[in-house]
């Protein structure tokens, strides 16, 4: 299957899924997770009409940045594409994160959030971030407690240079729909408090290849799909 093909797949599945949901299909973004998989893959995508890339790991996503900036049609294609910063975020990363993304998805400690908003250039927009939430419980993973999701956005919606617009979830990996319905949801109720005390959130990240019609069934603004786009990951690179 090539490259539009599997585009134009996960586009018909998005907009089917919002026609269930009763929503219009320009109500939920594609975010193509572009980790592991080189430039020349994400700039076909691109000539395809997908513009917003998310990547996991800050030094691969630095060296695409580079060697886009060094593409003989950058001036045309850079201020086009919007780069997502979707890993799990260490405080001594934070200045290139801030310098070259255009959204972070991933912030969980307003630590995180301060630097970001210190770091980021004043000549750039406002940063683009979302909270991201632990809706499984599970210790492991990355994301604020969902009862102190509250405390921390408040504390983030003040700061200077970055725009706080949603939250992110990532919930537990299982077939069990009923749990990841639960998981979703969970993360839909916290959204829609947010917004009830005047926060006014429009992003809600929520679902992956396996699992996108149940996120925007649940509320999702954003899903994020890798392998159903690009294929099976190779780690061993």
């Amino acid at each position: 299957m090539n490259r539009a093909t599997q585009l134009a797949d996960i586009q018909s599945r998005i907009a089917t899924a919002c026609s269930k949901a009763g929503k219009p299909r320009s109500a939920v973004t594609l975010l193509a997770v572009s980790k592991t998989f080189p430039l020349s893959d994400i700039l076909e995508f691109y000539s395809y009409g997908q513009t917003a890339f998310g990547e996991n790991y800050l030094q691969e996503a630095l060296d695409k940045i580079t060697q886009l900036a060094d593409h003989p049609n950058a001036q045309t294609i850079a201020p086009n594409l919007q780069w997502h910063f979707i890993g799990p975020i260490q405080s001594n990363k934070t200045k290139p994160i801030a310098e070259n993304f255009s959204w972070v998805h991933s912030v969980d400690r307003l630590k995180i959030a301060q630097r970001l908003s210190e770091q980021r250039p004043t000549t750039l927009p406002p940063l683009n971030v979302l909270v991201q939430i632990n809706t499984s419980g599970e210790e492991s993973k990355s994301g604020v407690h969902p009862e102190q999701a509250e405390d921390l956005c408040k504390q983030i919606h003040g700061l200077k240079n970055i725009a706080l617009r949603g939250l992110m979830t990532i919930p537990s990996n299982t077939d069990n729909s009923n749990q990841l319905k639960a998981e979703f949801l969970k993360c839909k109720s916290i959204f829609d408090s947010l917004n009830s005390k005047g926060f006014g959130l429009d992003t809600l990240s929520m679902g992956m290849s396996a699992d996108l019609e149940l996120a925007i069934e649940c509320g999702s603004s954003c899903v994020r799909v890798g392998s159903a786009l690009f294929g099976a990951r190779d780690y061993s690179k």
